[in-house]
């Protein structure tokens, strides 16, 4: 007599397996996704001029958290979402109460919080009045009567007698702006995301080679 044996696989184990595999796939090519893209938006801001402060605000999540999913997704986004965005749409800028924008020449300075400073915070800071000055060609000017110090800043006069006096123009005044745009933060966007379908498959089977 003879006996034929044969091993009857474990369709349920199989599965399983397909769809742990499945998960740590998905999840492992979202993941470098998000993280790429990332670094593509930090590498796009700072190639522009916009400085390493701005480019670290970008940050990135993976969802859900600690976890592998089929539906894993990776949120990309910055922690400074109007200055990124202005930069990236360049948008026409106008002053909120319909009058003027200010924008600080070098002899402005800087403001006490390191960016641009306000007419308002100048003439606190420097005890100095500001003059307008309307010009028909050109911006019109905020002006202070002062005089410049060795690092190119408007400051008050220490003469008694008003030597070395002179008018420093201290803002420009200009009714709108059109800021440049710096960035296109879509094309970084639709590389990463274009890249996925392909990630997956590859992380996929690579536990058939490995």
């Amino acid at each position: 007599m003879k006996l034929n044996v044969a091993a009857v696989p474990n369709l349920a184990g199989m599965m399983a397996a397909e769809i742990t595999a499945g998960e740590n796939a998905v999840t492992k090519a979202v993941g470098d996704a998000g993280t790429s893209l990332k670094t593509a938006w930090r590498a796009q801001i700072t190639g522009a001029g916009l400085g390493q402060r701005l480019a670290r605000t970008i940050r990135s999540e993976l969802y859900p958290k600690g976890q592998p999913s089929l539906n894993a997704a990776a949120l990309v986004w910055s922690q400074a979402p109007v200055v990124v965005g202005a930069h990236d749409t360049g948008p026409l800028i106008r002053s909120q109460n319909g009058f003027w924008l200010a924008i600080p020449t070098a002899a402005a300075g800087k403001s006490a919080r390191g960016g641009r400073i306000t007419p308002g915070e100048w003439e606190r800071r420097r005890g100095l009045r500001l003059r307008f000055v309307y010009r028909r060609n050109g911006p019109s000017l905020l002006v202070a009567e002062g005089r410049l110090n060795t690092r190119g800043v408007g400051v008050a006069s220490r003469s008694k007698t008003g030597r070395g006096l002179t008018t420093v123009p201290i803002f420009l005044l200009v009714p709108q702006v059109k800021l440049r745009k710096r960035l296109d933060l879509a094309r970084d966007a639709k590389v990463a995301q274009e890249r996925i379908a392909g990630a997956i498959v590859a992380n996929w089977v690579a536990r058939f080679t490995s």
